[in-house]
């Protein structure tokens, strides 16, 4: 017999759904305003960002990131400390070409389940350092495009 899911279970679900429509709106709302996110590894070099931080941030990537899917290759729930860890797949289609990386996200929720309240996301650093620099050459050069366009020089010098 099939129990029902957890409302963090709920949740976490709900919030990878909310990412596959890259609805900002919805992704926030399943954090508190205090929430913060944390990104590892280390290595990176990243300080923690607040929910108002996140959201900047995941509305300047919506128009980086098309097709954007994050698929969950396993979850793992730790009611008792109202936790969820999730191993997660993600594409998009970029200036720079396919986007392909692998995160780990560590949920940790309020007492109903309902809202998160920190985020401990792991991500592939390979893949950060590699791709990156990338995206930022292409999005540049698209830049030039269009700066060039806007300023009455279009494609063919004229």
């Amino acid at each position: 017999m099939k129990t029902a899911d957890s409302p963090q279970k709920r949740t976490a679900l709900a919030l990878v759904d909310s990412f596959n429509r890259m609805d900002v709106p919805a992704i926030v709302s399943a954090r508190t305003p205090s929430c913060l996110r944390h990104l590892y590894p280390t290595a990176m070099a990243q300080p923690p960002q607040d929910t108002a931080a996140y959201a900047r941030t995941l509305t300047s990537l919506r128009t980086i990131f098309r097709n954007f899917t994050l698929t969950v290759d396993e979850l793992i729930e730790d009611t008792a400390n109202q936790r969820i860890c999730m191993w997660l797949s993600a594409r998009a289609d970029t200036a720079a070409g396919e986007y392909v990386n692998e995160y780990v996200w560590l949920l940790d929720f309020d007492e109903g389940g309902k809202k998160i309240v920190r985020t401990k996301e792991f991500s592939d650093s390979v893949m950060a350092r590699d791709f990156f620099p990338k995206l930022r050459d292409a999005m540049e050069g698209e830049r030039q495009r269009r700066a060039v366009t806007v300023n009455g020089v279009g494609a063919n010098g004229r």
